[in-house]
């Protein structure tokens, strides 16, 4: 049996971080993990560049049963707290869209700033190795993997949410919950593309591939959480709808609501229709001011207007066509599940942590931090600023 002060489950972002920190803290730390490859999400992560924060993240870029929760530890360590550390490492970065930070080169540069981190801080790293077993016993934690017991004072569950399994998602923390007894919030697949049964276009196959900025937003996440709009790009695939616009609307959309798509604002539109030269133009060549040329089509097809002059277009139809194109709710038939999910919504019930230390409350010494949290952040680097933030938190307030 082999004694440590912290064993973490879990070797992603938020699992090597917290041990990186506590080692330094003079910590003696065990880090375990049943993947042969450590940081595979992150690599994949912003197309191989990992957008690791965002300049911008605040609490509303988060969704969770308490929307308080994450303003604790996002004030312990902020974006530009981890900014710091990767201008340390001398890793060479860019922002790209609203906030997001990518690396300039790889992705794998976050892994080794990881990586790095533990080895200052002498972290012993066990991999590829399964828990068989967590129980507490006298005040520790004692933790079972095929070969030995590993015990110690304190015990963190990083092992993240449950989507790409291909790569080694899964249950571990959930399981733990039941275990023990922990509240969780039903898990779900979010910032996910969205699927549909019923044809949303005559043929989408045909528009596959195309992208627009849209205005979104899905069932009632404004009555629900006050915010949930985005303005950003649709892409329409063979499958259904993706691109950010989706993505972000996905983690507000529940079975059976409706997403609101506005594909032109509708003071733009009407500004434009109620212009004098528009009236001998087609209703085509007034939409590709908005939309791409196909689409422009499309939806001229859909109210029998395609090729007309905007004179010949009745009233009834004008009004048809504005909304249309301005309040377009359609019903996804589901998502495409958790392989093509780039994040868990849900998971362990906040109730049942401390926002300050991420520490449970009804047992002393063990804490869950990152994904496997009721925290879901918004596409853009927020998630990983929650695995920063969390694990820093839980790093710095370990039972002595």
């Amino acid at each position: 049996m082999k004694n440590f002060d912290l064993i973490v489950i879990g070797a992603g972002a938020a699992g090597l971080f917290c041990a990186g920190v506590a080692g330094q803290l003079g910590k003696k730390v065990l880090v375990i993990d049943h993947a042969k490859v450590l940081g595979e999400k992150i690599r994949i992560s912003g197309g191989g560049r990992c957008n690791f924060t965002n300049l911008n993240t605040t609490h509303q870029h988060f969704l969770s049963m308490n929307p308080h929760f994450v303003k604790s530890a996002l004030a312990q360590f902020s974006s530009h707290d981890f900014i710091e550390l990767v201008k340390k490492y001398q890793i060479p970065f860019h922002e790209k869209h609203q906030g997001q930070l990518f690396c300039d080169e790889s992705a794998k540069d976050i892994i080794q700033l990881l990586l790095k981190e533990c080895e200052l801080g002498h972290v012993e790293i066990l991999n590829p190795v399964a828990v068989e077993k967590v129980e507490p016993m006298d005040g520790l934690w004692n933790i079972s993997t095929k070969d030995t017991d590993y015990v110690a004072k304190n015990l963190v569950i990083a092992t993240g949410g449950l989507p790409v399994p291909a790569i080694g998602a899964s249950d571990f923390a959930l399981q733990i919950a039941k275990q023990l007894d922990i509240a969780v919030v039903e898990p779900k697949a979010a910032l996910v593309p969205l699927a549909f049964t019923s044809q949303i276009f005559s043929a989408i196959e045909d528009f596959a591939g195309l992208s627009t900025k849209v205005h979104i937003s899905a069932g009632k996440a404004k009555e629900r959480y006050g915010f949930g709009q985005f303005d950003e790009d649709l892409l329409i695939t063979h499958k259904g709808l993706s691109g950010p616009a989706v993505l972000q609307a996905s983690s507000y959309w529940s079975e059976g609501e409706a997403i609101h798509v506005a594909w032109v604002a509708k003071e733009k539109l009407e500004n434009l229709l109620a212009q004098e030269d528009s009236r001998l133009k087609t209703v085509d060549n007034l939409l590709i001011e908005f939309l791409p040329a196909r689409l422009a089509k499309e939806f001229a097809k859909q109210l029998g207007i395609h090729g007309k002059k905007w004179a010949e277009v009745a009233k009834k139809t004008r009004q048809a066509l504005v909304d249309l194109l301005c309040e377009w709710n359609v019903k996804p038939a589901g998502t495409l599940g958790w392989n093509k999910a780039e994040v868990m919504l849900g998971g362990i019930d906040t109730k049942e942590l401390d926002s300050k230390t991420l520490m449970s409350r009804r047992y002393p010494g063990l804490f869950f931090i990152g994904e496997c949290v009721d925290v879901t952040g918004h596409l853009g680097g927020h998630n990983f600023q929650w695995a920063w933030s969390s694990a820093y938190v839980c790093a710095n307030n370990l039972i002595l």
